[in-house]
């Protein structure tokens, strides 16, 4: 495999960013000393440099055909890189601590390209079977967008149980009656005259007498409209003069005439 050397150089030290960088403690290959260097892991690409300032990189290892794992050695936090092979060299790194050693393990361990096709297989895997359905459902078959329908979030209700909702309320001599709907909300009795009818509900208070006017009223009546709104007034005090005879009348009737 044949690398730039400028290539790598300008990849270790432009502005893209890392997957994770720190100073780690990396064993010589013919001396066993550990020797303190700056780590920065780009994709496959684990460089390092002799300090964190260094513009170019000491070496470079390419995460391909390697295991990343934990070794017994006299310094603290240590792991290795393997390689297959028997003439493949070991890298032993140490961190400077238990936390930096996972993170270091992990982010090594999903370096590699292969790794990476392990996760697009599973994530193709995923989706194919989510494009079938769910298992042990219809062998396949796809629920089309227009024949589904969001589940309720609480209990449901059948239309018998729901309150019936007033609409227009119908009218009579120009009011308005009760709703003697089924189902309709009906305010409970607490008069103790109510009346029921052969089905047990109650039934609203009978309608007052419609008044007939006579013959005399119509005729003032029709007048009064054919006036003009000017002539409220004497309106107001024809009206007025009937109601004090009526109640008059009343009185008389209950009292007695007024010698």
């Amino acid at each position: 495999m044949k690398l730039n050397e400028r290539s790598l150089a300008f990849y270790a030290t432009c502005d893209s960013p890392a997957d994770n960088a720190g100073f780690l403690y990396k064993r010589g290959e013919r001396h066993t000393a550990y020797h303190r260097r700056w780590f920065v892991l780009k994709g496959n690409m684990l460089f390092y440099f002799e300090e964190r300032e260094s513009r170019e990189p000491v070496g470079v290892i390419v995460l391909e055909g390697c295991t990343v794992e934990l070794c017994d050695s006299a310094e603290e936090f240590t792991f290795a890189i393997r390689f297959g092979g028997a003439k493949s060299r070991t890298y032993v790194l140490a961190a400077e601590s238990q936390a930096a050693m996972e993170s270091w393990v992990k982010s090594l361990s999903r370096a590699s390209f292969d790794y990476m096709r392990l996760v697009v297989r599973e994530l193709e895997k995923q989706l194919e079977e989510m494009r079938r359905g769910p298992a042990g459902g219809c062998g396949g078959c796809r629920q089309s967008p227009a024949s589904w329908k969001p589940k309720p979030s609480g209990p449901e209700r059948s239309p018998e149980r729901l309150l019936a909702l007033p609409t227009v309320l119908p009218k009579e001599n120009g009011c308005a009656v009760w709703n003697n709907a089924p189902g309709a909300h009906r305010l409970p009795n607490t008069s103790g005259c109510g009346r029921h009818d052969s089905e047990g509900n109650l039934r609203p208070p009978p309608l007052p007498p419609r008044r007939r006017a006579s013959s005399s009223e119509a005729g003032s009546a029709g007048a009064a409209t054919a006036e003009s709104p000017s002539t409220f007034c004497q309106l107001h005090q024809r009206y007025g003069r009937e109601v004090a005879r009526l109640q008059q009348d009343w009185l008389e009737r209950r009292h007695g005439p007024r010698l």
